[in-house]
């Protein structure tokens, strides 16, 4: 199939099958995002998506996971996700694990009879972009959610049946935050006790309008630096509770700094890899992540 767009996916799920079923984002109002402002949101045609999935069984694909693309699947109304579900169960009756990206708007829109459904019907997980659990920065940075609607939602989901991985941000509240950010963030994170973390700090992309807020001065970008001391504090932070685990992935791009593993197990190896990494860049001028496009 003819991908439109950039591809964005986390990186557990780079070994799944990626079934495109939506172009676009149906929000993409988020400050920091630049993936989808030159793409309209649509659903794809079912013949488009069953197409794809016999390509796929032609040359002998047999996936276990699917991953529904693109920007965020789970908004298409539950009467349209069923019909794709049930078109995926009928190429391919061993598929193990459904999962997409989705907002926090997107699954309060649904009802818990839906949820339920959908999770009868092999939807296991979602990605939420959670971000932050500050509530002023989730504002300023136009996102669609406070904190407290985006503990119902994922409480919702677990009532339902389904699982939740959250998308947060690094760097996300600015210059002399990033502490704070990462205790409010940690506790949310606790509380709602996601499968997995995929933390992406900050990088600025120029033609988005934080990049504005930054030139205009109503934003002050933290550094590299900074970035790498609030992810140690998340880590340190960060609590699965007795019955469960956390795999965390903390992926610092702009000086190719990568911190993954499995709290509890894991912890003290990457707050050791967090405090080689903070004792490295103190000695370097200060280093923020900007992307000119």
């Amino acid at each position: 199939m003819d991908y439109e767009g950039r591809i964005c996916r986390a990186p557990m799920e780079r070994g799944s099958f990626m079934l495109p079923v939506t172009v676009g984002c149906p929000y993409n109002r988020c400050s920091f995002c630049s993936l989808f402002r030159d793409l309209s949101f649509r659903r794809l045609p079912l013949e488009q998506i069953e197409g794809e999935l016999q390509r796929v069984r032609s040359v002998n694909g047999t996936p276990k996971t699917i991953f529904l693309g693109d920007g965020n699947a789970f908004a298409l109304p539950a009467k349209e996700l069923h019909e794709i579900l049930a078109l995926i169960r009928r190429y391919f009756p061993g598929v193990e694990r459904i999962r997409s990206d989705a907002t926090v708007t997107s699954i309060l829109r649904k009802s818990d009879e839906e949820l339920e459904s959908l999770a009868r019907a092999g939807y296991s997980l979602l990605y939420i972009g959670v971000e932050t659990g500050l509530d002023d920065v989730l504002t300023f940075m136009h996102k669609d959610h406070t904190s407290a609607q985006a503990h119902e939602a994922v409480e919702r989901l677990h009532r339902a049946g389904l699982r939740y991985a959250a998308h947060i941000m690094t760097g996300v509240a600015g210059s002399d935050r990033g502490l704070e950010n990462a205790e409010q963030t940690a506790a949310f994170l606790n509380a709602t006790q996601p499968e997995h973390i995929v933390n992406f700090s900050m990088m600025i992309h120029a033609g988005t309008p934080l990049a504005a807020a930054v030139r205009a001065g109503t934003y002050r970008q933290a550094t590299e630096l900074e970035n790498l001391r609030e992810g140690r504090r998340l880590v340190e932070l960060l609590d699965p509770g007795p019955a469960h685990t956390f795999d965390y992935d903390g992926m610092h791009d702009r000086i190719e700094v990568r911190v993954r593993g499995r709290l509890l197990r894991d912890r003290e190896r990457m707050l050791r890899e967090y405090d080689k990494k903070i004792a490295l860049f103190r000695e370097k001028e200060p280093i923020h992540a900007w992307i000119e496009e």
